[in-house]
C-alpha cells in the first residue's frame, strides 16, 4: 500500500461539533445510529481531511478507519439524478430521493429490512373503530378537511359508512388546488349530515408567518399545525368529543423512520398504566381525569402554544416541521392568546376533544388500495381528481411539490437532518397502497420535488415571503 495515499471522510458523514453525523437512512442493525462521538485528537485529524495519514494518526482514529475514514477508491457517491439511483429490490426506495440510503447484502432497503419490526406501529394517537353518538354536542366527530383524497375518504367513512354527524373544518390556504376546491363544493352537496366550517387568515398576518417559516424551512407549508391552532377553540366551544386529522398509514409510519417518534410513542395510547399516572397528577390538582385521546390533544395544542417541553428536547425526538411552525406563529402575537386561553379552559373543565386516528388499512379490509378507493370517492362524494389521474400522493395543495423540493435539497446537501417525508411515504406506498413501482416512478419524476434544479412552481410559494435566503 502506498504510504502517501489520501484519506477522505466517507460520503454523507459530516463533522458537527464533537461528533460525526450521518445524513441518510442506515441498515437495520444501525437504523438510528447516525452519530459517532469523537475525542479532541480525532476531531483535529478529521478537520484536516482529505490528507495523508501517518500511522500514529490512524491509531488515534481507531475504529473510524475504513468505515468513516476511507481511501478515495472506497468513497461512496450520491446520485445526481433518479436515472442513476440504486433501487431497493422490493420497493421504490432509492438512494437519489433518500441520499445516504443503505442496502443490505440482499439489496433490501431499511424499510423492507424492518417490515416485521413496524407491523404494529399504526399511530401515535389512539386508534378507534367506532365513535359513539354524542349526547352533549350537535357533532359526533370533527375532521380536518382539505378536499384531498385522504380527508375525503375519511369524511366518506365517517359520514356515509358510519352515519355520524361530522364537523368538517377547512383552513382555506392560498395554495389550495383547483381540484380540492371543487371537491369541497361537491362534498357540500353530497353530505347531508356534515356541517362545513371554513376559516381564512388575514393576508398580512399569514405573510408574517410564511416569511419566518420560509427563512427556517425554505418552504411555507404550515399545515396541519396552523389549522389545529385556528380550530381548537371551535372544537371546545362546540363540545366536539372527537377529532381526526385524516392521515393515511404511511404518513404515520414516516414519523418513526424520520426519528421523530420512538416505538413507545405508538404504544403510549394503549397504556392504561401511563394514562393512570398522568391522571393521578390531574386529580391531585383538582382537574378531571383524562380519557383516551385527550392527553394527545393537550400535548399537541400545548406544543403549538408553548413549544416543545424540556423532556422532548432532551430525548432527541423532535419534529422539525412542527417546531418551525411553532417558531413562525410567534411572528403574530395575537394568534396565541385565544389558543392558550382555550387550553386552560378545556383542561380545567375536562371538555377536551379526543385526538384519534382511523386505521385506513383496517377500514378497507386489509390495505388502503388507492386504485380502488378513487372510484368510490368520485361516485359517492363528487371528489374531483387532479388533472393528471396518475397523481396520488398529494392532491390538495399547489405547493406540495415545492415543499418536497425544499426538504429534498436541504437533506441532499446535509443542511437538514430530516429525510424528505414524501421520499419515505412513496417508498412505503410502493408496497403498502396497491400501487406499482412504475406508477410511483412516474409520480417521482413528474409530481414530486426530487430535483436539484430550482422548480418553476416555487415562484408561487415565494410570492408570499420577503425572505429568499443567501
Amino acid at each position: 500500500m502506498d504510504k502517501h495515499e489520501i484519506y477522505f471522510l466517507q460520503n454523507r458523514w459530516k463533522l458537527e461539533k464533537r461528533q460525526l453525523y450521518y445524513y441518510g437512512l442506515r441498515n437495520k442493525k444501525n437504523l438510528f445510529k447516525n452519530s459517532v462521538s469523537l475525542s479532541k485528537k480525532q476531531i483535529d485529524i478529521i478537520k484536516k481531511l482529505p490528507c495523508v495519514l501517518n500511522e500514529s494518526e490512524k491509531k488515534i482514529l481507531g475504529k473510524l478507519m475504513n468505515e468513516h475514514i476511507v481511501l478515495k477508491s472506497n468513497l461512496k457517491n450520491t446520485p445526481e439524478a433518479l436515472k442513476d439511483a440504486r433501487f431497493c429490490i422490493s420497493c421504490a426506495a432509492n438512494d437519489f430521493i433518500i441520499p445516504g440510503l443503505e442496502f443490505d447484502e440482499k439489496g433490501l432497503c431499511p424499510f423492507c429490512q424492518t417490515v416485521s419490526d413496524v407491523e404494529e406501529l399504526k399511530s401515535i394517537v389512539p386508534i378507534v373503530e367506532d365513535i359513539p353518538k354524542s349526547k352533549k354536542s350537535r357533532f359526533d366527530v370533527a375532521v380536518f378537511y382539505t378536499g384531498g383524497k385522504d380527508s375525503t375518504f375519511l369524511l366518506y367513512h365517517l359520514a356515509i359508512q358510519k352515519k355520524l354527524r361530522v364537523l368538517a373544518l377547512t383552513w382555506e390556504i392560498p395554495f389550495m388546488s383547483e381540484s380540492a376546491k371543487a371537491s369541497i363544493q361537491n362534498a357540500k352537496k353530497h353530505f347531508s349530515n356534515v356541517e362545513f366550517l371554513s376559516r381564512t387568515v388575514m393576508s398580512e398576518d399569514l405573510c408574517k408567518v410564511y416569511d419566518k417559516l420560509y427563512e427556517l424551512s425554505e418552504n411555507n407549508c404550515a399545515c396541519p399545525s396552523l389549522a389545529y391552532m385556528l380550530f381548537y377553540p371551535e372544537l371546545v366551544t362546540n363540545r366536539v368529543p372527537y377529532f381526526v386529522a385524516g392521515n393515511e398509514p404511511v404518513q404515520m409510519l414516516g414519523l418513526y423512520y424520520n426519528h421523530m417518534a420512538p416505538k413507545i410513542a405508538y404504544k403510549f395510547s394503549d397504556s392504561c398504566f401511563l394514562l393512570s399516572l398522568i391522571n393521578v397528577g390531574r386529580i391531585l390538582t383538582l382537574r378531571p381525569p383524562l380519557k383516551k385521546g385527550q392527553f394527545e390533544t393537550l400535548a399537541t395544542m400545548k406544543q403549538l402554544a408553548f413549544g416543545d417541553n424540556p423532556f422532548k428536547k432532551i430525548s432527541g425526538y423532535s419534529n422539525q416541521l412542527v417546531s418551525n411552525v411553532v417558531e413562525s406563529i410567534k411572528e403574530v402575537p395575537g394568534f396565541l392568546p385565544p389558543l392558550k386561553k382555550m387550553i386552560r379552559i378545556s383542561s380545567l373543565s375536562g371538555n377536551i376533544p379526543a385526538f384519534v386516528h382511523i386505521d385506513f388499512d383496517k377500514v378497507c379490509g386489509g390495505k388502503y388500495d388507492w386504485n380502488k378507493i378513487k372510484d368510490v370517492l368520485i361516485e359517492e362524494c363528487g371528489w374531483v381528481p387532479p388533472d393528471d389521474s396518475k397523481k396520488a400522493l398529494h392532491t390538495s395543495c399547489k405547493i406540495e411539490k415545492c415543499k418536497d423540493h425544499s426538504q429534498f435539497v436541504r437533506f441532499y446537501h446535509c443542511k437538514s437532518k430530516m429525510i424528505p417525508f414524501s421520499a419515505i411515504e412513496i417508498s412505503l406506498a410502493s408496497r403498502n397502497c396497491g400501487r406499482t413501482r412504475e406508477e410511483l416512478l412516474y409520480e417521482m419524476e413528474n409530481h414530486l420535488g426530487f430535483s436539484l434544479s430550482p422548480l418553476p412552481e416555487c415562484s408561487l410559494m415565494r410570492g408570499y415571503v420577503r425572505y429568499h435566503g443567501d
